[in-house]
């Protein structure tokens, strides 16, 4: 990649989003695995993301270790890192750990949530209506998922935030490997029956909710399917449109 290039993506990074490089990194790579456009078992090749990226390898490996203490993505000695890709067993147990999540964080979110968290997750819902209408799914799925880490944020408890984080990203790589039939999605109306009842205070209403729609989810799955691997230029070509 020409120098000029790689220094302009630089700058952008760090002086635009007043992000770190290795923040942008991962946040690309992060995004592409929840919206599934980097499926299970896919090979991270850090020379192939450094030159998309115009970012050195150190930058690189330091963003794939983050996603692996994440486990969505496994670094294997000598081998390279992968998209991470549960086995039936450990998709089970992600599932469960899930949903153990989800209703504690549902319970804190009733006592800690305030009117901007609830107006700004429901315009989230609204924008993840329109992806799903417009058919990006991607997009749809990504914010599927973002509305459950916001509503982590919602709970007001940094460490269970930070496991909601990983969780939501391992169900998206389950939901590739697993799902049968067509893709599912959060519903647009399960999401703001949520709302209301966190908004309503009314928390069992509201725990009643994450669980039925938990098993929309799981409903959806056979744990008896595999991951078809992309080319990385092709997931992360709005990346390199960019430059």
């Amino acid at each position: 990649m020409p120098e000029k290039k790689q220094s302009e993506l630089k700058k952008t990074a760090a002086t635009q989003t007043g992000q770190t490089q290795d923040d942008v990194v991962y946040g690309h790579i992060f995004d592409a695995i929840l919206e599934q456009r980097l499926p299970p078992n896919t090979k991270l090749n850090e020379e192939a993301l450094g030159e998309i990226f115009g970012v050195s390898r150190t930058i690189i490996r330091r963003a794939l270790l983050r996603l692996s203490v994440e486990q969505i993505v496994n670094i294997r000695p000598n081998r390279g890192a992968i998209v991470a890709a549960p086995s039936v067993e450990e998709a089970k147990q992600v599932l469960k750990a899930r949903e153990v999540l989800e209703l504690a964080i549902t319970e804190l979110a009733v006592d800690n949530a305030t009117n901007e968290q609830i107006a700004s997750l429901r315009q989230l819902v609204e924008e993840e209506h329109q992806a799903f209408e417009q058919g990006d799914i991607g997009r749809g799925i990504r914010l599927s998922g973002e509305f459950h880490i916001q509503l982590g944020d919602m709970a007001n408890n940094s460490p269970l935030l930070s496991f909601q984080r990983s969780i939501v990203s391992q169900t998206s790589l389950i939901i590739s490997l697993y799902e049968v039939g067509t893709r599912s999605q959060c519903s647009f109306d399960e999401h703001n029956d949520l709302l209301d009842a966190i908004e309503a205070g009314d928390k069992a209403k509201a725990i009643s909710l994450m669980k039925t729609h938990l098993e929309h989810i799981k409903s959806k799955l056979a744990l008896d399917e595999e991951a078809i691997t992309k080319d990385l230029h092709a997931v992360f070509s709005d990346v390199i449109k960019k430059k």
